[in-house]
This record gives structure tokens, C-alpha cells and sequence, in this order.
């Protein structure tokens, strides 16, 4: 059992939680579903300035950003076709940590050399009862999480090819980023760089019937 390291209050880190094996597995199985879904590069809102990074999505729902804002949809905005579904392995570890149902949506995104994600928050799902989980694969991350107030204290974490990091509760909302990628720490990724995989929930789950089991916490050890 891979151990579970407390970064900062609610954010938990799982140090190679994927195996050199099963990394390459989900990497196969990543990249069979972005053939379906490739990537491509979003843009701002209003400013329409291109994101360092590419994205793709898995899910019922995939997070996009357009001149016109933030927000989720069931199709591919370049090709207007259905997400694929999100691999099995990453259910798998939702169902690990997070309680029931499972996440509606995988964001994926490529970092290349000079790509970087500024400190941002998580907020265009209207649930949060679940936590965040990023699965980390190929180029090492310096990952930055801080609290849900911008401009606090932020806590820096280094993160590794087959990594998984999980934020919810108190950290649901924390603002966090990638500083930046190191090139040439992994050879994972065809190309270089690192493909990092997040999954969430986005629709309020609906309430179990009245007198029946309560849903487990969030955050469950694994």
C-alpha cells in the first residue's frame, strides 16, 4: 500500500501511486481515447490569448475555455463529437479516495517544455463535495496549492510520474498552479513532457433516500 503524505490541511499526496507498469498501461489508454478526442489548445476569455498548455477531456462532461468564458460540455468543441469515457484505472482511484458517484469529467492537459498553469481555482462545478484528484504522468511538476483566499501562503510540491495528489474539504477551493514542468526527467510521454490527468465532479449528486447509508467522507485513505 502506497503511503498517503499530508501536504497542507485536506491536500494528500501519493508518492508513485501508479507503478513504472501501470503508468505505461494508462499512458496506452490515454492516448488511444485522445485519438478520438484530440488535443488542442484553449484560449482566455474576452482576451482570446492562447493557454502554454493543449487540452482534452474524458467524461461526460469536458471543461472548456473560449472568448465566451469558462464552462463544461458533453462534446469536443473542435470536432463537436462526444468525450470519450474516462479510463478504468482512473475510476478505480476515485472510487479509492472519493465517495460515491463517480467523476463526471477528466481534464487533460499536455505541458511541454515552457508550459505552465497560474494559480487558479476550481470553481465551475457546482458540486465540491468531492475532492480533486491529479494523476501525474511523465516530466516531473512543481506543483504551488495555496487557501481559498488569493495572495495567501502557498505550499510547493514536486511532482513525479505516477504521483496522485487529491485537495478537497477545507482545500476544495484552495487557488493552485504548476510553476513549471522539468523537461527530460521522465521519457513517459512520446515527445517529452507531462500529461496530467484531473478528475472531478461537476453536478450535484443527488441525496440518498431518506433513512438509508450515509455516503463516506471524502479523502479516504488508500
Amino acid at each position: 500500500m502506497v503511503a498517503k503524505i499530508t501536504i497542507a490541511p485536506d491536500v494528500f499526496l501519493w508518492r508513485e501511486k501508479f507503478s513504472p507498469r501501470q503508468q505505461k498501461a494508462l499512458l496506452d489508454d490515454v492516448l488511444a481515447r485522445l485519438e478520438q478526442a484530440p488535443l488542442y489548445r484553449p484560449v482566455m476569455p474576452n482576451t482570446g490569448k492562447a493557454f502554454s498548455v493543449e487540452e482534452s477531456n474524458f467524461g461526460a462532461l469536458g471543461w472548456v475555455s473560449d472568448k465566451s468564458g469558462y464552462r463544461y460540455q458533453p462534446m469536443h468543441p473542435v470536432t463537436g463529437t462526444p468525450w470519450p469515457a474516462i479510463p478504468p484505472a482512473l475510476l478505480a482511484l476515485w472510487d479509492e479516495i472519493n465517495a460515491p458517484p463517480t467523476p463526471e469529467c477528466c481534464l487533460v492537459n499536455l505541458y511541454r517544455t515552457g508550459a505552465k498553469m497560474g494559480l487558479h481555482q476550481d470553481r465551475d462545478e457546482k458540486d465540491t463535495s468531492a475532492a480533486v484528484i491529479g494523476v501525474s504522468l511523465g516530466d516531473e511538476a512543481l506543483f504551488r496549492i495555496g487557501s481559498a483566499v488569493r495572495g495567501g501562503k502557498t505550499a510547493s510540491v514536486l511532482l513525479a510520474s505516477g504521483d496522485v495528489i487529491a485537495f478537497g474539504g477545507t482545500a476544495r477551493l484552495a487557488y493552485h498552479g504548476i510553476d513549471r514542468i522539468r523537461p527530460g526527467t521522465s521519457r513517459l510521454v512520446p515527445g517529452g513532457g507531462r500529461l496530467s490527468l484531473t478528475l472531478r465532479r461537476v453536478r450535484p449528486k443527488k441525496r440518498p433516500p431518506a433513512g438509508g447509508p450515509g455516503a463516506r467522507c471524502a479523502l479516504n485513505s488508500a
